[in-house]
């Protein structure tokens, strides 16, 4: 888990899709900046959720969709680490601590895929976390 920037809320990486990149693509440079978190992601959502974005003006409803990550190293030093809290929390926890429902749902139910764990441990011999990360 990190911090949001502005409000400090719990949150997963996320960021707005980028230019000529997939999203899926977006996230997993969006888990390096924010995060420091470099990886493995899946082509494939895991789902989608939610959230009233605050914006200068007015807040917008924003849809999210998350993808599952797997991390093979922790940067010691990334763009976002003076801005952002970060956390390694059970996902249960992780999923208590989110404020948008649809997340902490999405949360649990990747942590219980059996589908993504061996995936991971097949393909990904060297992982040391999974977590899911998300673009907007």
């Amino acid at each position: 888990m990190i911090s949001s920037r502005e409000t400090q809320r719990a949150v997963i990486p996320k960021g707005w899709p980028m230019k000529n990149r997939k999203d899926w693509k977006s996230a997993q440079i969006e888990a390096r900046q924010e995060a420091g978190a470099m990886g493995e992601i899946s082509r494939k959502r895991l789902g989608q959720y939610l959230y009233w974005k605050r914006l200068d003006t007015h807040f917008a409803l924003v849809s999210v969709s998350v993808y599952p990550f797997a991390v093979k190293r922790q940067l010691h030093e990334w763009p976002e680490r003076h801005e952002r809290a970060q956390v390694w929390l059970s996902p249960e926890d992780a999923a208590l601590l989110v404020d948008e429902t649809d997340l902490g749902g999405l949360i649990i139910e990747f942590a219980q895929s059996r589908s993504w764990q061996k995936t991971a441990g097949s393909h990904f011999p060297k992982v040391r976390r999974a977590f899911p990360i998300a673009a907007q």
